[in-house]
């Protein structure tokens, strides 16, 4: 298991940018799948993005698909997502997830390790 700490969440205009981070512990890094999701008030956690370990892989949810980017730094032990184009419906609090076995579920359950998530409000 890896101890996961989000940063960069905050109040920004519709149109504008955010850029998360997810630092993780532990020097197994590089071996774990990294995702962000999000959960808004009253609706379930959904998947937002991913990156594989080894391969870099990323994949993405439709919504959010042209607009967002998810990277890693194996090196600082960090993964982050670059916001763009933010909407409203984009509000919610974001969350990190590892994982170490393979494959990218989308379900939040087949996620190991989460951090404590950071809000993110787009106004408009």
């Amino acid at each position: 298991q890896v101890q996961l700490v989000e940063s960069g969440g905050g109040l920004v205009q519709v149109g504008g940018s955010l850029r998360l981070s997810c630092a993780a512990s532990g020097r197994t890094f590089s071996s774990y799948a990294m995702a962000w999701f999000r959960q808004a008030p009253g609706k379930e956690r959904e998947f937002v993005a991913a990156v594989a370990w080894g391969s870099g892989n990323t994949y993405y949810a439709d919504s959010v698909k042209g607009r967002f980017t998810i990277s890693r730094d194996n090196a600082k032990n960090t993964a982050y997502l670059q916001m763009n184009s933010l909407k409203p419906e984009d509000t919610a609090v974001y969350y990190c997830g590892a994982r170490s076995n393979w494959g990218i579920p989308a379900e939040p359950t087949r996620w190991g390790s989460w951090g404590q998530g950071t809000q993110v409000t787009v106004s408009s």
